[in-house]
């Protein structure tokens, strides 16, 4: 069997904050196939965008390994992963914020060719006009600049600049969020025409578990910066086996009113903090499942059949709906 594209394995990563430790993710393994889509999902702060900038080595972990093609991605600032950028790139959760106010939109998407593949002007000039055309942007705007354009157009023009190279994985960390809803439904689609020809891999973090739903292969649920759940995407909305992703589906607003009133989402009041994470199990004091071994004892990750591993004490009685 050939090895993933992206092997993740044990990662952490820690913060001190005004001298405490803030354990942003704790050992999380996952893999990514070529071709594949993982969607990463879970409240704010359950260490969703510290994944996406630890596995592109955007930031310094703190322990385990993360593999590309079966060999160790080259560390933080170092001149061989800057040769591999071209293959892995990421999208911004914030539009605006993540382009150069003072360069125009041509100047933004070709940015990539200029650093890493080297085009005569013309050629580079008119792949820029050619990848605005694919995403939706139109070539007449490659002179202007991000503040005359809107969000949806904004992350359109970001997705351009991610793409031009032909990236082998492409992170997309919350690239919906900041966008009006009738917009983010384009963007999904244009991501997945995108992912579709260009054979692209997609990390998609997203706290939306309907576009999760439409975009992944697999779901990874992280909770407090651990992982709480793994399956493919059928299995997991099928018959979830932790309380937390139960909870979080059935927060899913429904478009059936009657569904709708009938829904009585279970109340699990706040998440918690990192900086101060409960004993045992992170989630047990919002778990309606939680009994005393939770408090005292931090669950392993079992593998209730191939591919599928959820990290709770109680996922058979959780799976059979048993209180």
């Amino acid at each position: 069997m050939s090895a993933p594209l992206l092997d993740v394995r044990s990662v952490s990563v820690n913060y001190s904050v005004r001298g405490r430790l803030l354990s942003a993710l704790t050992d999380v393994s996952f893999s990514v196939k070529a071709g594949a889509t993982l969607g990463v999902v879970g409240e704010s702060g359950s260490g969703k965008s510290t994944l996406a900038r630890a596995v592109l080595r955007l930031l310094r972990i703190s322990g385990g390994e993360i593999r590309w093609r079966g060999t160790d991605l080259p560390p933080h600032g170092s001149r061989a992963l800057r040769a591999l950028r071209r293959e892995l790139q990421i999208v911004f959760q914030d539009p605006l914020a993540s382009l150069d106010p003072r360069m125009t939109v041509g100047a933004i998407v070709g940015e990539p060719l200029t650093v890493f593949r080297p085009v005569p002007r013309s050629e580079g000039r008119a792949a820029v006009a050619h990848m605005l055309e694919r995403v939706g942007v139109g070539a007449d705007m490659i002179n202007r600049y991000p503040h005359e354009l809107s969000g949806g157009q904004c992350q359109r023009v970001a997705i351009a600049r991610a793409a031009i190279l032909g990236p082998s994985l492409l992170v997309c960390d919350e690239p919906l969020s900041a966008l009006d809803v009738s917009i983010q439904a384009q963007i999904i689609n244009l991501l997945a025409e995108l992912r579709q020809a260009l054979g692209m891999s997609l990390l998609f973090i997203s706290h939306n578990l309907a576009v999760v739903r439409r975009m992944s292969d697999r779901v990874l649920v992280l909770y407090l910066g651990r992982t709480m759940e793994t399956a493919d995407r059928d299995a997991l909305f099928a018959s979830p086996l932790h309380p937390y992703t139960r909870a979080l589906l059935a927060a899913i607003p429904s478009l059936d009113p009657r569904r709708a009133r009938a829904a009585s989402p279970p109340q699990i009041g706040d998440a918690g903090s990192a900086l101060a994470p409960p004993s045992g199990c992170v989630f047990h004091p919002r778990c309606p499942w939680a009994i005393e071994r939770c408090r005292r004892e931090a669950p392993s990750l079992e593998e209730p059949a191939a591919g599928r591993q959820v990290a709770c004490h109680r996922w058979r009685e959780v799976a059979g709906g048993i209180g």
